[in-house]
């Protein structure tokens, strides 16, 4: 599994909207947040190995009625208290 998040801009009054059909249709997201700045979401996706993150970002994210926009950022390392403990 890999993480991915991705940036997204919702049309106006569709974010709560749009965070609710993320979580409830979408099986690869733990987490969405609200967020302030230029986009006003943050999902995260932890996607098989097998997934094209293009295509799953095109075909699964992109069509979700209420978003605008989309920013995607793949992960390559997650970094923890573990990492760093002595």
């Amino acid at each position: 599994m890999r993480p991915i998040f991705v940036l997204i801009k919702c049309e106006l009054g569709k974010t709560y909207t749009v965070a609710n059909a993320l979580v409830d249709e979408l099986e690869h997201t733990p987490e969405v947040f609200s967020i302030s700045g230029n986009y006003d979401l943050l999902a995260k996706f932890w996607l098989p190995d097998d997934v094209n993150v293009g295509r799953f970002v095109c075909d699964e994210v992109q069509t979700i009625a209420g978003i605008k926009d989309t920013s995607t950022i793949i992960a390559f390392k997650c970094f923890t208290e573990d990492d760093f403990a002595s």
